[in-house]
């Protein structure tokens, strides 16, 4: 079907405890490193997200999912038993957004921008050569 994802790349991934797990199909985004307060306050520092094709994205094991409403936009999932910070996404969008540490290595993944880096705390500093942005930057 024209416009469809390739379906046949496989990634899996889950929480901490294993009470999340979830399996990939398709191309992954490149990581953007989200330095935003809500992503600093969910991660406990600057927020790695790839994504993928909702279509693509199938929950394996649920059990300890749970959702949080962040924003009027916006909603994140995580392990409501052992606190893995999971997914972030925009109800209805086309893309979900997949925390990269959750990921089953090998990832093939690398840091491609980091985002919103105008709200990023001062115990640290960037020093990569990766672009930034102080807000989303280019969609």
């Amino acid at each position: 079907m024209p416009g469809s994802p390739d379906l046949s790349r496989k990634s899996t991934g889950g929480c901490l405890c294993g009470a999340v797990r979830y399996e990939l199909r398709g191309p992954l985004r490149d990581i953007l490193l989200c330095h935003c307060g809500q992503c600093r306050r969910f991660h406990g520092h600057a927020g790695p997200y790839t994504a993928v094709a909702r279509e693509g994205f199938h929950l394996i094991a649920e059990r300890g999912l749970s959702w949080y409403r962040s924003s009027e936009i916006a909603r994140r999932g995580f392990c409501g038993i052992c606190g893995s910070s999971l997914f972030w996404e925009r109800p209805g969008a086309p893309r979900i957004s997949i925390a990269a540490g959750s990921l089953d290595p090998p990832t093939g993944l690398k840091i491609i921008r980091h985002i919103y880096v105008a709200d990023k705390s001062d115990y640290y500093q960037i020093d990569d050569s990766v672009e930034q942005f102080p807000d989303h930057g280019p969609v």
